[in-house]
């Protein structure tokens, strides 16, 4: 099983950036599909980004070409860079390793705890 562990998270302004990152131990990191999901209260888990083989990606439309995912095999981190943020980008954020590339949270076996992005308008 792989273990994941997020941080990057924090208050930024709207227009601002953050990068997270989710370092992951365990398993062979190199085989597994990693994303990025994001809770808000009172609302579902949604997807927001993932990446396998560290070339293919897919990306939610609501983030599309603000935010950017990329792995480190050698280091088993995935980082998201996130750019343009808005108020509505505001949510605990998860890291998850799964087999397959999906935008199903049920897709995905391992989650990190989640980080906390707080953006102000």
């Amino acid at each position: 099983q792989v273990q994941l562990v997020e941080s990057g998270g924090g208050l930024v302004q709207a227009g601002g950036s953050l990068r997270l990152s989710c370092a992951a131990s365990g398993r062979t990191f190199s085989n597994y599909a990693t994303a990025w999901f994001r809770q808000a209260p009172g609302r579902e888990r949604e997807f927001v980004s993932a990446i396998i083989w560290s070339s293919i990606t897919d990306y939610a439309n609501s983030v599309k070409g603000r935010f950017t995912v990329s792995r480190d095999n050698a280091s088993a981190t995935v980082y998201l860079q996130m750019n343009s943020l808005k108020p509505e980008d505001t949510a605990v954020y998860y890291c998850a390793a799964g087999l397959r590339l999906s935008q199903q949270p049920r897709a995905y076996t391992a989650w990190g705890q989640g980080t906390q992005v707080t953006v102000s308008s």
